[in-house]
């Protein structure tokens, strides 16, 4: 029997999702993928905290942290967005090929 391929998520629901890091991941179907972003998060904002002086800003010690985690969110909105467009594509060619095979 074939089972329906599972509804791609919305987007923008796993843009809002990925406030929580490594939650968009989850959401679109890739959890090992997310704990990977949050491991080298946490590795990079340590590193980072311990080579940046003292007296500097908390964005500034902790901001190889915090430039993966918007890699994260990038990444998880980019597999969100290729996989409804997909998605999308092959309704589109799969309503065509009905509606040619509805007229022969």
């Amino acid at each position: 029997m074939h089972e329906m391929p599972e509804k791609p998520k919305n987007p923008y629901v796993v843009l809002a999702a990925s406030i929580f890091p490594g939650a968009g991941h989850v959401l679109v179907g890739k959890p090992q993928r997310g704990l990977t972003f949050i491991f080298f998060i946490i590795v990079l904002g340590w590193v980072s905290l311990r080579i940046m002086p003292v007296d500097k800003s908390f964005f500034t010690r902790h901001v190889g942290g915090i430039l993966i985690y918007g890699f994260s969110i990038l990444d998880a909105y980019k597999i969100a967005r290729i996989a409804a467009t997909k998605a999308k594509f092959e309704d589109d060619t799969n309503n065509k090929m009905n509606q040619v095979a509805d007229k022969t």
